[in-house]
């Protein structure tokens, strides 16, 4: 499926999606909502999918929150690219996070392009897509709208919330935004705030997009172009910080690509720069140059101690949260130092926290991928909380 076109949601068990349709649950918010920046949007569009079912006292729900380049569809087969969900390794009947036993829900961000509204849809004062006259959101609008949809299911209380990267933020964020509202927190591989670095790769990747001709000043969907070189590129750059130095040399070392020897041109020559073009070209199949301008920014704004001074413990000061905080050894993008610094907060507040650095060379991904010491702490974490909560299973 194209990203050119605005795409529309059907619910879960109506009749097969017509073309250019995605499958899932929506939620219309329909009074407008003031975001940080002070502007007011008229209506919110998200798109969420729930696995597993809610119990009587609606006390078994855990929210995921996805990262950058993520989606709602954590479980399911993507219905674009047709690959398993990003999370199928945690989520699942019997998993880490056992829809046997938990009501799971995820939601795209506001600012996403998979029905959440975002610059892709369209202004319903003009008829036409936003494109940049949509609002800067941020971090902390993804939550409020994510709360709302949480109010909308009508559940009070969250058994946990749980994400990494991008979804971490949005973990602390519900934390001190709404600590009443959340009973285990899980941010894995995250920060507080956002570094220099991790600003200024957001910037490359967003120069990328814009310097593209087909960009159109970010009007490129009414034009009917698309930024596809440019959103590759951003995606080829983006996805280097994932991974590690020892990832990429076991993975790709200097080995060459499909050829004996090099070719003193500029094609790809070796494996690792024909699995980035492969990482770029992919990518802008599922995902809106806009929509990648829009969060990056929403992270690179992201402060948890803004409100505060620039004290981080007075963000979580009072809280009754419990915490497992998550970073990886080879994790070079959200290094364990951020982590700590986060670990550092909680205790200054007596907050119930338990931290664990994962030893691993694969990089800020690691937090996708099968990695067993992960899949302990996770699970342990998970499991003594739900004997915490008094849950009890047949």
């Amino acid at each position: 499926m194209s990203m050119r076109e605005p795409i529309s949601l059907r619910p879960l068990g109506d009749a097969p999606p017509t073309p250019g349709a995605l499958p899932g649950h929506f939620f219309d918010l329909k009074e407008p909502m003031t975001l940080e920046s002070g502007v007011i949007l008229p209506g919110i569009r998200v798109a969420y999918q729930t696995y597993g079912t809610l119990d009587s006292e609606r006390s078994n729900a855990i929210l995921v929150c996805h990262a950058l380049t993520g989606d709602q569809f954590v479980a399911d087969i993507h219905p674009i690219t047709g690959k398993p969900g990003w999370w199928t390794t945690l989520v699942g009947p019997g998993k880490i996070i056992d829809t046997d036993r938990y009501f799971v829900i995820c939601s795209n961000v506001l600012g996403g392009c998979l029905g959440t509204s975002g610059p892709m849809d369209v202004n319903p004062a003009t008829n036409e897509p936003w494109g940049l006259n949509f609002p800067v959101i941020t971090i902390g609008d993804m939550v409020n709208v994510q709360r709302r949809l949480i109010d909308h299911l009508g559940i009070e209380s969250l058994f946990c919330v749980i994400g990494g990267s991008m979804g971490g933020m949005q973990v602390l964020q519900w934390a001190k935004a709404y600590p009443e509202r959340v009973f285990a927190a899980v941010p894995i591989a995250t920060a507080a705030r956002h570094s220099a670095q991790n600003i200024a790769f957001n910037e490359v990747g967003r120069q990328a997009i814009m310097a593209d001709p087909d960009w159109c000043g970010g009007d490129y969907l009414r034009q009917s172009r698309s930024p596809e070189r440019g959103l590759a590129v951003a995606r080829m750059a983006a996805h280097i910080t994932y991974l590690s130095q020892q990832a990429l040399h076991r993975k790709f070392g200097r080995n060459l690509q499909d050829r004996a020897k090099i070719t003193y041109g500029f094609e790809a020559d070796f494996q690792v720069e024909s699995y980035l073009r492969h990482q770029g070209t992919s990518f802008v199949e599922r995902f809106d140059a806009n929509a990648y301008l829009y969060i990056t920014r929403a992270m690179d704004y992201f402060d948890l101690a803004a409100d505060h001074g620039g004290r981080l413990a007075e963000a979580f000061r009072g809280t009754r949260t419990r915490y497992c905080v998550i970073s990886f050894t080879s994790d070079w993008l959200f290094p364990t130092s951020e982590s700590r610094a986060i670990i550092h907060a909680l205790n200054a507040v007596a907050a119930n926290v338990s931290f664990v650095e994962i030893e691993t060379d694969k990089g800020h991904d690691a937090f996708l991928l099968d990695e067993p010491e992960f899949l302990r702490t996770l699970g342990g974490f998970i499991d003594g909380c739900a004997t915490l909560r008094g849950f009890v299973w047949a």
